[in-house]
């Protein structure tokens, strides 16, 4: 792979040139068919989703979770605002989920997952509760709580349901955190941002025009 095909951040803030380790997140374009989390370690720029998915399960198994679409959906928005504010901070363009591969940055990556594995055994009415608490979370906190729960229950399928991954569920899911408490602020400062972004637009535009 030469630099070239390396140097430029995809996605969810994904640069090769940075490191090679990210997450990738498969959206089918069906509605009955689940969103499926890998981790990867290696950049390979023709990736396929027929590869991704023979490779889920093994014993050089890419897959870290399946999820229902329904349960992908009640998530998704609030994962992609979390995720693009940061990267807006870090001066990256924001990102949109997309049918198909979406590679996220091994950070985001592994938040993700710790939203994704306390939710994937939960009801979906509790799934809002879930987003407020990952909310309630620092970065760091994300980060450990996927490192301790990726060494004794990584496996996709094998540990569903078990050890720390059910300790997540229990954890986010029934923390009685007020409704609204983080969603809404962070839905607030999104509207605000691209607020003014589009404000921003429009003087660059006016000013280029006079």
């Amino acid at each position: 792979m030469s630099k070239n095909d390396k140097n430029k951040v995809v996605d969810f803030g994904f640069d090769a040139l940075q490191s090679e380790h990210h997450f990738v997140v498969i959206i089918p374009r069906s509605t009955k068919q689940e969103v499926t989390v890998h981790e990867i370690s290696d950049y390979q720029e023709d990736l396929s989703i027929e590869g991704m998915q023979a490779n889920f399960i093994g014993p050089q198994h890419t897959g870290k979770v399946m999820l229902h679409p329904e349960k992908w959906q009640k998530i998704e928005t609030f994962c992609r605002v979390e995720f693009n504010q940061r990267m807006r901070t870090s001066g990256i363009k924001a990102a949109r989920w997309k049918k198909g591969i979406n590679r996220v940055h091994r950070l985001f990556g592994k938040e993700l997952m710790v939203l994704a594995w306390a939710i994937e055994d939960a009801n979906p009415g509790d799934i809002s509760q879930a987003v407020e608490n990952w909310l309630g979370l620092k970065p760091e906190e994300r980060w450990w709580l996927y490192t301790i729960t990726n060494a004794a229950t990584g496996h996709p399928t094998h540990h569903k349901g078990k050890g720390w991954r059910k300790a997540l569920r229990f954890a986010l899911t029934e923390n009685p955190v007020p409704e609204g408490r983080y969603t809404q602020t962070l839905l607030d400062e999104e509207k605000n941002t691209l607020f003014e972004e589009e404000n921003d637009l429009y003087k660059s535009r006016k000013k280029s025009n006079e």
